[in-house]
């Protein structure tokens, strides 16, 4: 309870720009949290529909392949999507390429939407923390002004303590948001990096069962 009743102080002493910087925490918190949901869902559908088609396409089935991947909504079953419609009416290895790349260019957008502001809303509240404790510090100085002298230094003191807290609310919620930005591009990366691995592997196995029927 002591824990929570500091917490509640603190938050109290930071004056109004705390209450800014709490919506900015909650709202970065929220799209992290979707953000990382998102992510893992996909990593997990594809790799499940990667180890599905990757049989039939090494068996050269790619009929099979298509009623699989016509049926899902992952990531990686919509690039393969344009890639086996491209089979049957494709001259070469290139054409099925530029199909498979252009369905890349429409997933990864959505795959990165939203967690550039993270980077934002850290920056975002490290000045609104900056933010507060100037106002805080004007408005000490001037309170200051009025007072007895023998009082000033314990006033102006508990006051600069007081304009303090909004810098240290600031970058309490900037670090977070910073690292959690790092996670989810690094993920991001991985799972790009993936659908551009089945993308070759796709292609490879296209083209060895081409070159087999030939």
């Amino acid at each position: 309870m002591n824990f929570f009743s500091m917490i509640i102080r603190f938050f109290q002493g930071g004056g109004m720009m705390m209450y800014p910087i709490a919506v900015v925490l909650v709202i970065g918190a929220a799209i992290a949290i979707e953000r990382y949901v998102v992510l893992t869902h996909t990593a997990l559908r594809n790799r499940s529909l990667w180890n599905e088609i990757a049989p039939l396409l090494a068996q050269g089935n790619f009929k099979g392949a298509v009623q699989i991947t016509g049926k899902s909504e992952s990531a990686i079953g919509q690039i393969l999507s344009y890639g086996l419609a491209r089979i049957s009416s494709a001259r070469s290895r290139d054409d099925i390429e530029k199909a498979m790349e252009e369905s890349l260019m429409d997933v990864v957008p959505r795959l990165e939407k939203r967690t550039h502001y993270l980077a934002t809303f850290a920056n975002l509240a490290t000045l609104l923390g900056l933010l507060g404790t100037v106002v805080g510090l004007i408005n000490a100085f001037a309170a200051v002004a009025t007072v007895n002298p023998a009082d000033k230094a314990n006033l102006l003191s508990a006051s600069i303590s007081v304009a303090m807290n909004c810098t240290a609310f600031g970058l309490m919620t900037a670090v977070p948001l910073l690292v959690i930005h790092a996670v989810l591009q690094t993920k991001t990366t991985e799972l790009v990096d993936s659908l551009e691995m089945a993308s070759v592997k796709f292609l490879n196995a296209v083209t060895e069962r081409t070159a087999a029927a030939a």
